[in-house]
């Protein structure tokens, strides 16, 4: 374990970012800079976060969103997308054993309308065999758009004052996070973009409204345990005021 608390104190273990959202960009170019099709960049990608997830979990941190594909990435050439889909579903299938003892709760959030029955099962099973265990909660954001979400839970609403339950003036912010794939979680602390791109790019759009943000130029398979570490030691570094003085 590259992260340890002995050694990094500058790490403040009673000032962790209880969410961390991450944004995991460059797969297909570290693949491409090594001469190698875009699929094994993937790959790698996957690999690098089983190590993250593994580590945030060990240091404390409660709950990790990582953007797995969005609603835009159904653009991308078919063989890309079906490599993608076929590596998410390995992914659900094998949680049991690549996470074993790493008491992860995961969760798929996004919409299901376009996955396949298949997928759809598999997510329903994984999350039943992961739902009680009370370690770190993984948000495995799939066909995922931020833009979505909030038109997903404007369509809560509507129906609600259709029926009769709310009144339009009524309502809050509470109500809308009501509907949101993260219901019942907290905001965004800490939002990661890796790859040196610096856009949200659809990415919890309501979560992230007064998260920490820090944009790392290291391609996602490349980044690792100690570069998380550096992430959490950037946003202790910071003043959080919440639109205060």
């Amino acid at each position: 374990m590259l992260f340890k608390k002995k050694q990094d104190t500058s790490i403040d273990m009673s000032n962790l970012p209880r969410h961390i959202g991450i944004i995991m960009d460059g797969n297909g170019r570290w693949a491409k800079k090594r001469g190698l099709p875009r699929s094994m960049g993937h790959k790698a990608g996957a690999e690098a976060l089983k190590k993250i997830v593994t580590e945030a979990n060990k240091m404390g941190i409660e709950y990790i969103t990582v953007y797995a594909f969005s609603t835009e990435n159904w653009k991308r050439p078919k063989e890309e997308v079906d490599y993608l889909m076929n590596l998410l579903m390995d992914y659900l299938i094998n949680a049991e054993k690549t996470l074993a003892g790493e008491n992860v709760r995961i969760r798929a959030i996004g919409s299901r309308k376009e996955l396949s029955e298949e997928m759809c099962r598999q997510i329903e099973k994984t999350e039943n065999l992961t739902k009680d265990r009370d370690g770190i909660v993984m948000n495995i954001a799939l066909n995922y758009g931020g833009r979505e979400e909030l038109v997903h839970s404007a369509r809560r609403l509507c129906r609600m004052v259709k029926n009769g339950e709310l009144n339009p003036d009524d309502i809050t912010d509470s109500d809308i996070e009501d509907g949101l794939y993260t219901v019942n979680q907290p905001d965004v602390d800490l939002l990661i973009r890796t790859s040196g791109e610096q856009r949200l790019s659809n990415f919890m759009l309501w979560q992230v409204s007064y998260a920490e943000m820090v944009f790392v130029k290291k391609a996602w398979p490349d980044f690792k345990p100690r570069d998380l570490c550096e992430c959490i030691r950037i946003f202790q570094g910071r003043g959080r005021r919440f639109g205060a003085i």
